[in-house]
């Protein structure tokens, strides 16, 4: 198992433990501001089926030191991981850190969460548009640059997180589709579905929710 301590103790998460496509956004980008009431988010969040009680038929067996992302929970836990972890632009370091914390979901590799001051120098342009989730909240996104090179939409943070998720309050999220991320020096694989914003290393196993059919793992 991996040196991690829980930042979110209240969630308790351990081994054994329906996507609404319109309230819970993930990290899908909307150009407009989304409004849910209390009972809007009861619904969104009680929608949910799959909350990591029990692995799916199919689902990958972990080895030794790995990790099925179908022993995550739902709701959402946070861990600390004291892992080196870096984001590359063009072959530039533009963040890293030992000190990220990483957000475990049902069916989802980690999302990796950096402090702001493991990002270097003024490499984040703020961007427009924002996103929602029914656990952490709304989230503001940044282009990322290296000199004259930018990627659109490659960061985001929660500025103002629900009270369960301030322990990731202005921290950044990367895209591993969009730049080059490592743990460890392990480069890291995207999660495939375009705006799932997920973390694949060899450490995790899957069936991974991203692919077609998926999205009410």
């Amino acid at each position: 198992m991996l040196p991690e301590s829980t930042l979110n103790e209240s969630r308790g998460w351990g081994p054994g433990r329906s996507r609404s496509t319109i309230l819970c956004l993930g990290t899908a980008r909307i150009g407009h501001t989304t409004v849910m009431d209390k009972d809007d988010l009861k619904r969104a969040r009680g929608a949910w089926q799959l909350r990591g009680q029990a692995r799916p038929r199919g689902a990958v067996e972990p080895g030794p030191g790995q990790e099925s992302v179908w022993d995550y929970p739902r709701p959402p836990v946070i861990l600390a991981d004291p892992r080196l972890v870096q984001v590359k632009l063009d072959g530039t370091l533009i963040a890293e850190t030992r000190a990220a914390r990483r957000v475990l979901e049902t069916a989802s590799p980690p999302t990796f969460y950096l402090p702001p001051d493991a990002v270097h120098g003024d490499c984040l342009r703020p961007a427009s548009g924002s996103s929602f989730c029914e656990w952490k909240g709304r989230a503001s996104y940044f282009d990322v640059c290296v000199g004259e090179h930018c990627v659109e939409n490659a960061a985001w943070t929660y500025p103002e997180p629900f009270a369960e998720f301030t322990a990731i309050r202005n921290c950044l999220a990367f895209y591993p589709h969009r730049l080059a991320c490592y743990v460890d020096g392990e480069r890291v694989r995207a999660q495939a579905g375009g705006f799932y914003g997920g973390w694949i290393t060899d450490e995790i196993v899957g069936p991974f929710k991203g692919e077609p059919g998926t999205s009410g793992w």
